[in-house]
C-alpha cells in the first residue's frame, strides 16, 4: 500500500501518518518508513547526534498492525491503543535508515486486539514490543 492507500485505513494525516508504505503478508503486516533526517521528531533529538524517539518507533509499529484490523474496523470506526507492554530498545534508528517492521495479531477478543511487533534496520533488531488497540466510535 502506499500512502494514499494506508490513509483508507488509518486516521493519521500529515506529519503523524508515520508509514511511507504497508503490505500485509498472510497474518502479518510489513511496514516502512524512510528516516530522511528532516522529520519534525528528530528536531531536537538530539541536537548534533539525531535519533528517532523510542515512542515514535512503538507508533509505527502500532501503525502497523492496524492494517490487520480492517474486517473490524469499519465506516465510523477507529482504532485506539489501549496498551503498550515488553518494550525493548535494541539498537538506535538513525536518519539514512529504513525501519521496517513486522506485526501481528496475537489474540482478538473485538472490540479489543491484542499484538506484537519488530522494528528492523536491515537484519538488526531495533525495537520489539507487545500493544493492544480498541475499534471504537469515531467522534466528529
Amino acid at each position: 500500500m502506499t500512502r494514499e492507500e494506508i490513509k483508507t485505513i488509518l486516521p493519521h494525516r500529515d506529519a503523524m501518518l508515520l508509514l511511507d508504505e504497508l503490505y500485509r503478508e498472510d497474518d502479518t503486516a510489513h511496514g516502512v518508513k524512510y528516516i530522511n533526517g528532516d522529520e519534525w521528531f528528530l528536531q531536537g533529538h538530539f541536537p548534533d547526534s539525531p535519533i528517532v524517539p523510542g515512542v515514535i518507533l512503538c507508533e509505527i509499529l502500532a501503525q502497523s498492525a492496524c492494517v490487520l484490523l480492517t474486517e473490524g474496523v469499519g465506516e465510523g470506526k477507529i482504532p485506539m491503543y489501549t496498551g503498550l507492554d515488553k518494550v525493548r530498545f535494541k539498537s538506535p534508528v538513525l536518519p539514512g535508515d529504513k525501519f521496517e517492521t513486522k506485526c501481528r495479531i496475537t489474540r482478538a477478543r473485538p472490540p479489543f486486539y491484542f499484538a506484537e511487533g519488530q522494528g528492523f534496520v536491515g537484519d538488526r533488531l531495533c525495537v520489539r514490543a507487545e500493544f493492544s488497540f480498541a475499534v471504537t466510535e469515531r467522534k466528529a
